[in-house]
C-alpha cells in the first residue's frame, strides 16, 4: 500500500525543520501574510526563507518607514512583522517601534545579528559598537517591546517564539526576536507546528468578575443620563464588538475620542460625535459632561487626546473599562479584564429600567460650494466637506497636524477604519502607515480604499515611502496639504517663526520620481486642487473615484488656517508647556 495523505503530513511534521522556517510558519499561522524591513548581512540567509512560508518580502527604502509600516499593517490585519539587521538597521527603526509600543499596536520584530560564536568570543564585527557587547541594542529594545528572545539556543528556540508571539498578541505591543546566523539554520521539531499558538485571552475569575458586574449594572439602571465613551484601547484589544453589542442592547448615546476615531458604527443613531474636553463641538461637549454616569472603554487620557487635560468629567460618575482592569467610582478591581465584563453587563442589563437620552446630531456636512467658488481651501469648511467623500470601508489614514484634528469634523461612514498617531505623534508616520494599511487590506483581500490626509511638513521626512506604496502597486489616494510647513507647530509657538518653515517641493512631481520618470506607466496620477470649486469637481471625478493605484493630490490651504480644535489644542499644550513647578 502506498501512503496516505496523513501519512505524508505525519512525516512531514515530526521531521525537525529550520529555525528560520519555524518562525516564519508561525508568523503566517497568526495571520501575517507580509514582512517588512530592509536587508543587511545579518538577516540575508533568514530572508530566503520567507517564500517557503508563503510570505511576501515588502522592502522599504529605510527601516524608519518600514517600522512605520509594520505598524500600519498590524491596525489593519490584527499583527505584523519587520526584519532589520543588527545595530544600525534596528536603531533605525527603533522610533517606529517605540510608536508601536506607546500606541499599543503588536508588531514582531525580529532581528538578524552575528553568530553566537562571534558574540561569545566578544569579536570587533562592524555595526557593533566596538565594545564586544553585542547585548546592548537587544536592552535599548526591551525599554519599548513586552518580550525579549535571544534565539540562541536551538533547544529553546521554539517555545521563545511560541512565548513572544503569543504575547504580542495579547499585550498588544511589540517584541524583540534576536536571531543570530547561526541558529537560522539549526534544527527544530517541526510537529510543534501542528498544535497552532493559544491566543485567547485568560478570562476573568468568575466571582469576581460578576462582583464587578453587578455594582456595574446597579450605576447603569439607577443612573438618569448615561452615556458610553469608546477610546483606542477598545481598538487595540479587540473588545469593539462586545462594545457595540452594549449598544444595540441599549441604546445609550456613544462618543468617541480622537484616538478612538472609527472604533463605532458613525452611521449608528446612537452615535454623537467626537469627545476631547473644551475642544470638542458645543453639543457634544454638553452631552457628555451632563452625563451622570459615564462609561468609558480603553480611555487612554493623553494631553493631545483631552485637548490638554481639559476633560470634565468626574470620578465619582465614571465607571472605566480596561484591559487589564476595570474602575467603578473611586474603587479598582484589579485583573477583571473589560472583554468578560462588558459581554455580562451586556446579557444582564435591563434595558426596562434604564433612562436613555438621544445623542447629539453631531458634525453635519456643509453645504456644496458654488460651482464657479474661486475661493480658498479652508480647513473648517474641508474636513467636514470630507464627508461626502467617503464611501463605506475606506481606510482613513490622518497625519500629526491639521488632519488629525481636522478629522473630528467627518462623519465616517459605514464600515470605515480611522488610523491616527495622537499619543507618539511622530510627524511622517502616517506615510508608512498608509504603506502598511493599503497592503494589510491587500493581504486580507478587500476591497477597500486607503485614504491619506499629510501635511507638506510632515511629507518631507518620509517622502521615500511613496515609493514603496507605487511598487506594490496599492490602492491609495494621497493628498498632501500645502500650507508652507510645520501648521501645528506654529500654533503651539512660532506662527511666522523660520524654524516652522519648509522648502516648497513639486510634491505631484514625486509620482513620477517614483516610478521611474512616468507616473502614467504605473497607472499613479496626479491632481492639483486650490479652490473649493477644485475640491467639489474632484470629488465629482468617476475616475478619481473608481479607478485603482494612487491617486496624488496637491491640496493647498492658507498657511496661517487650522482646524478649531486643533487651535484650542495647541493653546492648552502651549500653556501646559509654559508651567513651572
Amino acid at each position: 500500500m502506498g501512503e496516505t495523505t496523513m501519512d505524508i503530513r505525519t512525516k512531514n511534521l515530526t521531521k525537525p525543520v529550520d529555525v528560520a522556517e519555524y518562525l516564519f510558519q508561525r508568523l503566517h499561522q497568526i495571520g501575517v501574510r507580509s514582512v517588512h524591513g530592509l536587508p543587511g548581512d545579518y538577516n540575508l540567509v533568514a530572508l530566503d526563507y520567507l517564500p517557503k512560508a508563503n510570505l511576501k518580502w515588502v522592502g522599504s527604502v529605510n527601516e524608519l518607514n518600514a517600522a512605520y509600516a509594520a505598524d500600519g499593517y498590524a491596525r489593519i490585519k490584527g499583527i505584523s512583522a519587520l526584519i532589520t539587521t543588527f545595530g544600525v538597521g534596528e536603531l533605525s527603526a527603533l522610533n517606529g517601534i517605540a510608536g508601536a509600543y506607546s500606541e499599543m499596536v503588536p508588531v514582531v520584530h525580529i532581528v538578524g545579528c552575528p553568530s553566537t560564536v562571534s558574540q561569545r568570543n566578544g569579536m570587533l564585527l562592524h555595526h557593533t559598537l566596538g565594545n564586544g557587547d553585542f547585548n546592548v541594542f537587544a536592552e535599548m529594545s526591551s525599554k519599548v517591546s513586552c518580550a525579549v528572545a535571544k534565539l540562541n539556543d536551538p533547544a529553546e528556540v521554539a517555545a521563545q517564539i511560541d512565548h513572544a508571539l503569543r504575547e504580542c498578541w495579547l499585550k498588544s505591543r511589540p517584541v524583540y526576536l534576536m536571531l543570530p546566523t547561526d541558529v537560522v539554520t539549526a534544527k527544530v521539531e517541526g510537529q510543534r507546528l501542528d498544535q497552532p499558538i493559544d491566543l485567547s485571552e485568560p478570562t476573568n475569575e468568575a466571582e469576581r468578575e460578576d462582583y464587578v458586574v453587578d455594582v456595574v449594572l446597579r450605576y447603569l439602571h439607577a443612573a438618569k443620563n448615561p452615556i458610553l465613551l469608546v477610546d483606542a484601547c477598545a481598538i487595540r484589544h479587540r473588545v469593539l464588538k462586545e462594545t457595540h453589542a452594549l449598544i444595540e442592547k441599549t441604546g445609550i448615546p456613544v462618543f468617541v475620542t480622537p484616538m478612538g476615531k472609527g472604533a463605532i458604527d458613525e452611521t449608528h443613531a446612537s452615535f454623537g460625535g467626537v469627545y476631547a474636553g473644551d475642544a470638542s463641538h458645543p453639543d457634544v461637549k454638553e452631552a457628555v459632561e451632563s452625563s451622570d454616569l459615564v462609561l468609558t472603554v480603553g480611555a487612554l487620557k493623553s494631553d493631545f487626546n483631552t485637548a490638554g487635560f481639559s476633560y470634565r468629567l468626574s470620578q465619582l460618575n465614571t465607571i472605566d473599562f480596561h484591559s487589564n482592569y476595570c474602575a467603578v467610582r473611586y474603587s479598582e478591581y484589579p485583573g477583571v479584564k473589560m472583554r468578560g465584563v462588558l459581554a455580562k453587563v451586556t446579557d444582564r442589563v435591563d434595558v426596562k429600567q434604564l433612562s436613555v437620552q438621544k445623542a447629539p446630531k453631531g458634525t453635519e456636512t456643509v453645504g456644496k460650494a458654488d460651482a464657479g467658488d474661486a475661493g480658498p481651501i479652508l480647513q473648517e469648511w474641508f474636513w467636514p466637506r470630507v464627508t461626502g467623500f467617503l464611501k463605506d470601508d475606506d481606510i482613513v489614514v490622518t497625519e500629526t497636524g491639521t488632519a488629525n484634528f481636522g478629522i473630528w469634523d467627518t462623519r465616517f461612514p459605514r464600515g470605515a477604519t480611522g488610523l491616527n498617531q495622537t499619543l507618539w505623534g511622530s510627524i511622517g508616520w502616517a506615510v508608512g502607515a498608509c504603506q502598511g494599511a493599503a497592503l494589510g487590506a491587500k493581504d486580507a483581500n478587500a476591497n477597500r480604499r486607503t485614504i491619506l490626509f499629510e501635511g507638506d511638513g510632515s511629507f518631507q521626512l518620509t517622502a521615500q515611502e511613496l515609493s514603496t506604496i507605487i511598487k506594490h502597486q496599492l490602492d491609495v489616494i494621497f493628498f498632501v496639504i500645502c500650507n508652507e510647513g510645520y501648521t501645528i507647530e506654529r500654533f503651539i509657538h512660532g506662527m511666522d517663526a523660520e524654524y516652522n518653515d519648509v522648502v516648497t517641493w513639486d510634491y505631484k512631481a514625486l509620482a513620477d520620481v517614483f516610478s521611474g520618470g512616468d507616473a502614467g506607466r504605473t497607472g499613479s496620477k496626479k491632481y492639483v486642487v486650490k479652490t473649493k470649486a477644485d475640491v467639489e469637481k474632484l470629488f465629482a471625478d468617476r475616475d478619481f473615484n473608481e479607478r485603482k493605484g494612487l491617486r496624488f493630490v496637491e491640496i493647498y490651504m492658507p498657511k496661517e488656517d487650522a482646524p478649531r480644535s486643533l487651535m484650542m489644542t495647541a493653546e492648552a499644550s502651549a500653556r501646559n508647556n509654559a508651567k513651572t513647578e
